[in-house]
């Protein structure tokens, strides 16, 4: 389970500049996707093997001075509510100001590690300036010069240290499959899970962004047990207006990121549109099953061509990786709801798939064999032995003489024949080359 670090502050700290240095220490940064995360505030890190999520909570404060003293503690306090580990940012060169210990009497009270961070600490005449945030009460303090990145690695030893400690799911509800439910605000969520669960459990009415929260639900029928994860719509970056969104948003990423198959529901009426694929690719990224259930299809005019067409349009988008399953529902009509459980529960079933090693070789070689891997630079690569590697979700190592040679289009070329032979329909999978 990935943890979350808050970087809050008042404004032109550099709190962005931290962020952005922290996001780039990995080489898959899960870009920030403009809208799901209002811009670049939200990315993945890792350090000394523990990967984290990170919020830079800049951007979402903005208005006057006055205006900003209300803001800022509203910002403070959601921070405080939704993160692991909070990294208050202070400045050097303004020195302690009255916005900083503001944030400060909020900060004392909090029961969660918080680390004080003094930026544009770049001599020694500032290091020694650094002093007086001790009276902030927070303790001892960390200095750093974001802009060019010194400090940061003690920094980031104290946040993985400050992390919780990872717990093994061991318990039977941990083991249960999580399934969340994902898509922008109205597009019938809330409806779908009350259609399988038969119950009103969720309110559900006409106004975007009734959910707040993502609620977990167990469902347990038809010989299918399961936990099921609603979320707060994801919206536009236009229409975050309050903070409560934001975390809102936060949440929902949070649910992707701790689900092991996404159902990603769309409005038929409103198409596959950008929103929906942010969405889309947020779970991919994150390497999760995914189920498309294109709601409300109920409203569109039909021909008999028009699932095929509208599944074509949709598959356009996802390339390359369009092996996602596609289900066309009516929630209000209670039409294929029960298919898309079913779909759901098979993409999780090819998710946690193993594949015997022998099995893997005995299939693989021989077609590698009979399309091995073009010559690059005059020099020819010879694959050997292929393994499935221990992870969660399926990842492949092939190893082989000269891994720096497999060229990208070879490695989706293999990463298509597994999934033809084994049938991980609705799952990312990755190929990795490695050394023999």
């Amino acid at each position: 389970m990935s943890s979350i670090v808050a970087i809050v502050g008042r404004p032109n700290v550099g709190k962005s500049t931290l962020f952005n240095r922290l996001i780039q220490r990995r080489e898959a940064i899960v870009d920030a996707v403009s809208g799901v995360t209002r811009d670049r505030h939200y990315g993945k890190s890792d350090w000394n093997g523990r990967e984290f999520s990170i919020i830079d909570t800049g951007g979402y404060v903005k208005g006057s001075d006055d205006v900003f003293e209300v803001q800022i503690d509203r910002q403070v306090v959601l921070a405080i509510e939704e993160a692991d580990v909070i990294l208050f940012m202070v400045d050097v060169e303004s020195g302690v100001t009255g916005m900083d210990e503001d944030v400060a009497k909020l900060l004392r009270k909090v029961e969660k590690p918080v680390l004080l961070v003094i930026n544009k600490v770049d001599n020694n005449k500032r290091a020694e300036d650094a002093v007086e945030f001790y009276s902030l009460g927070l303790g001892e303090y960390f200095t750093i010069a974001s802009i060019n990145g010194s400090g940061t690695g003690d920094l980031l030893d104290a946040v993985v240290e400050a992390l919780p400690k990872e717990v093994a799911r061991d318990t039977e509800e941990a083991q249960l499959p999580r399934f969340a439910v994902v898509g922008r605000p109205n597009a019938g969520k809330s409806s779908f899970i009350n259609a399988l669960i038969g119950e009103e459990r969720y309110i559900v009415t006409d106004i975007a962004g009734t959910t707040r929260d993502s609620i977990d639900t167990k469902y347990n029928r038809y010989g299918f047990e399961f936990n099921l994860v609603d979320t707060a719509g994801i919206r536009r970056k236009s229409k975050v207006k309050e903070d409560l969104e934001f975390y809102s948003v936060m949440r929902s990423v949070r649910a992707i990121e701790h689900c092991d198959v996404c159902i990603v529901i769309l409005d038929a009426t409103r198409g596959f549109d950008g929103q929906v694929q942010n969405i889309f690719w947020l779970a991919e990224r994150n390497r999760k099953g995914i189920v498309i259930l294109v709601n409300k299809w109920d409203l569109v005019e039909k021909n008999t061509l028009s699932t095929r067409d509208f599944e074509r349009e949709i598959k356009k988008e996802l390339e390359p990786f369009t092996d996602v399953p596609i289900v066309f529902i009516s929630v209000l009509n209670k039409q294929r709801i029960y298919k898309a459980i079913e779909t759901a529960v098979e993409v999780y079933n090819n998710r946690t798939k193993k594949i015997k090693t022998s099995k893997l070789n005995e299939v693989m070689l021989p077609i590698i064999e009979n399309y091995p891997p073009p010559a690059y630079k005059g020099k020819f690569v010879k694959i050997k032995y292929i393994m499935q590697l221990p992870t969660p979700q399926p990842q492949f190592a092939f190893f082989c003489n000269l891994p720096q040679y497999v060229r990208p289009p070879y490695k989706r070329y293999l990463e298509n024949k597994l999934r033809e032979e084994f049938d991980f329909h609705g799952v990312p999978i990755s190929v990795y080359m490695r050394k023999k």
